[in-house]
Parts: C-alpha cells; structure tokens; sequence
C-alpha cells in the first residue's frame, strides 16, 4: 500500500487490536507487527504512530510502563480498562465502514 492515508483513520483501531491480542508491545514492536501481519503493504512510520500512541494514552485509552532494555528505557503501551472496553466498539466500527466502502466498489448487480 503505497499511500498510507488510508491507513491514517483505522491506525487507533488497529492499535488497540494489537494490544488487546498481544498484551504490551513498544513502538517499534506495534510497527514491526503491522508490517508483516499486512505482509508488507502497511508501513506504519514513527511519524505516524507515536502521536497515535500519545493521543490514545492522553485519552485514556492506553497506559504506558518505562522498562530498562540493553542499557535504554522502553515505553511498553498496554491497554488501559477504558481501552480494553473501547476495542470491540472501535473494531466493530471499521468493520461497518470496510463493509460500507465495498458496497460501493463493488455493487450487487440487481
């Protein structure tokens, strides 16, 4: 997927998804993991993703724990109880939408 506006909108949803099914992840990890379970069409930049990762967590949505690594601190992102119930809700809805886009590129013949 070359142009990644698309991929703009659903970049929460998608978040959550991944926290909710993989507990916490760090940044790098969330970018890695949506690379290749998209094989390779996503390409999530850290442009993108950590002002999602700090509007989610200003929200409530997400919590966020330091670790020491190798010598560095890591930021691991966990979903917070808000954000745990906010991830079928928000999965359901771009469920609807991708349902709603393809009635429209691709219409039932009558």
């Amino acid at each position: 997927m070359k142009d990644n506006s698309l991929l703009k909108g659903a970049l929460s949803t998608l978040i959550l998804k991944l926290l909710a099914d993989n507990g916490q992840m760090y940044g790098y990890e969330i970018i890695q993991k949506i690379k290749e379970a998209s094989a390779d069409q996503m390409q999530i930049t850290e442009g993108a993703l950590y002002p999602a990762l700090h509007k989610m967590e200003q929200n409530g949505l997400l919590k966020s724990e330091l670790r020491p690594v190798s010598g560095r601190t890591r930021k691991y992102y966990s979903l917070s109880p808000k954000g745990q119930k906010a991830t079928q809700s928000k999965l359901d809805q771009l469920q609807e939408f991708l349902r709603s886009i393809q009635m429209i590129i691709q219409p039932k013949a009558n």
